[in-house]
């Protein structure tokens, strides 16, 4: 396995994994819902979030109400189809991230956005708390004009209220264009329904985000 690179900032092209033309094999219908994980109803929608380790973040997320089905894996990089210990050496340019499908008429992107502020921590940079390193940045991205300008907006918001409440830091979210996101391993899928007893990485900052109001 190739060295790791600095674990503060991206891999340069040139030092980028090959990967491979093979998606990894993973179960077609997720544990909880029983649902398919990739065959979609039209009625639904995606969102792709990133907040530190995706095990806590997958979790807080097949949680909510409206929710069709989550899964994890790597997005944001440049190797194809990846693998987790891959991702580990900074050397793919991937973040771990969730992806979320989501009935827009039980749950809002906004009311999403929402829980992706208020539960990790979105000032520090290529880490999330203890673990540390390129994939574990804090990330958006987007699946369309509107997601983006939303996710610009509720940033804007947000930087807003952790100014109010003393805390100065700017927010290092990456906020982009969705590009392909492949699954992560089975074993990684579900994880905290399948291990109780797992590590949990999530922690908020202790600020609420603004509440949004309808004219």
């Amino acid at each position: 396995m190739p060295n790791s690179t600095n674990e503060s900032q991206h891999v340069s092209l040139q030092n980028t994994l090959s990967g491979r033309a093979t998606a990894l094999t993973v179960s077609p219908y997720h544990v909880i819902t029983q649902h398919s994980i990739d065959n979609i109803p039209e009625n639904m929608q995606i969102a792709y979030v990133g907040m530190g380790c995706f095990w806590g973040v997958e979790r807080l997320f097949w949680q909510q109400e409206g929710i069709y089905t989550t899964s994890v894996g790597y997005s944001g990089g440049t190797t194809p189809n990846p693998n987790y210990e891959e991702v580990c050496t900074g050397l793919t340019g991937h973040a771990e991230v969730v992806r979320i499908v989501f009935d827009p008429a039980k749950i809002t992107y906004t009311q999403l956005l929402a829980l992706f502020w208020e539960n990790h921590d979105p000032a520090q940079g290529m880490r999330q708390h203890g673990d540390i390193g390129t994939q574990y940045r804090s990330a958006l991205y987007t699946i369309s004009p509107q997601q983006n300008e939303q996710a610009l907006v509720s940033r804007d918001q947000f930087q807003q209220a952790m100014a109010q409440n003393g805390d100065k830091r700017t927010i290092t979210t990456e906020i982009r264009e969705a590009g392909p996101f492949y699954f992560a391993e089975d074993y990684h899928q579900q994880y905290l329904y399948k291990n109780p007893e797992g590590y949990c990485g999530l922690g908020g900052i202790g600020i609420c985000f603004p509440p949004t109001h309808k004219n």
